[in-house]
């Protein structure tokens, strides 16, 4: 029996691992999110420290590798290696000059953990120029726009990336509803969806059961979903029309909503633009504006 040849380019190794991830073990589970979610530490660092950023033994990556059919870890890591050549050329090095420029200061003990969050941030601000397909974008605009009302999920780190984007929203001139989980009524107000409604879902690791569970039910029911996370993995790709990722780069601050929020306002721009039909200048007012 002829053994397929594992995957030549970057893209087709994303590919391939999304079309085999329900069938990978837990801990290859867990590798596939973090070459998806880190692919410029993947390119840059070694089987070793990649292991020990996620707490998975090296030899664990090697066999997820010669699982997708290559000799070895090496090989897999070439293709990470070409995408960095090619995407973003520059940045790094504008965030090594960062790093160093913000070392180089007297004062060693707050600033430090500024210095590592402004990197990291940086870096997370930055991937998603390289990660966000700008066709992805239009579409998840066009159907919040064309909804009747926009209903909002996100819950933990998530609520305040959805209450930005339901006060962007709401003074773009879109009607909004929340979907609060307090009282118990976020799943039962989630059944109230018109056919001509859309859901915009956040979740972030550890993705909120409540979360997840109102996705797959309103996508059972028909209705349009765009949904912003951190992985194409992420358990809400199954029943997104659209999903945005907001990769994160390691950090000071587990879990920073930087990117995140960083996405959601470039959405509601989006959102604005479409209704607006002024695709480069969209208006967004402000509460404070609007009253003086």
């Amino acid at each position: 029996m002829t053994q397929t040849p594992p995957p030549e380019d970057y893209e087709s190794l994303i590919s391939l691992i999304h079309d085999r991830h329900d069938s990978m073990s837990k801990t290859h589970q867990q590798i596939a999110v973090y070459l998806t979610q880190n692919p410029n530490d993947v390119a840059v660092r070694s089987v070793n420290a990649i292991g020990q950023s996620c707490d998975i033994h090296a030899s664990s990556f090697v066999r997820f590798a010669q699982s997708l059919g290559y000799d070895g870890f090496k090989s897999l890591q070439v293709l990470f290696q070409q995408r960095l050549a090619t995407a973003a050329p520059g940045f790094e090095a504008r965030v090594h000059a960062l790093k160093q420029e913000l070392e180089s200061r007297d004062d060693l003990s707050e600033a430090v953990l500024l210095r590592d969050l402004v990197v990291s941030d940086a870096a997370s601000v930055q991937s998603l120029l390289d990660e966000i397909d700008a066709n992805d974008l239009a579409e998840a605009a066009k159907i919040l726009s064309d909804a009747e009302t926009v209903f909002l999920l996100g819950q933990l780190r998530s609520a305040p990336v959805v209450e930005l984007i339901r006060y962007l929203l709401t003074m773009a001139g879109k009607k909004c509803i929340m979907l609060d989980p307090s009282g118990g009524l976020a799943t039962h107000v989630a059944r109230t969806m018109g056919s001509k409604d859309a859901l915009l879902a956040v979740s972030f690791r550890f993705y909120a059961n409540e979360v997840v569970s109102i996705v797959e039910e309103v996508a059972a029911q028909g209705q349009k979903i765009v949904a912003l996370s951190d992985s194409t993995l992420s358990p809400l790709a199954k029943s997104a029309n659209v999903l945005l990722a907001a990769y994160e780069h390691p950090g000071p601050l587990s879990r920073s909503v930087t990117a995140p929020i960083c996405l959601a306002q470039a959405i509601a721009l989006a959102v604005a633009s479409h209704k607006q039909n002024t695709p480069s200048v969209p208006d967004i007012p402000s509460v404070t504006g609007s009253e003086q």
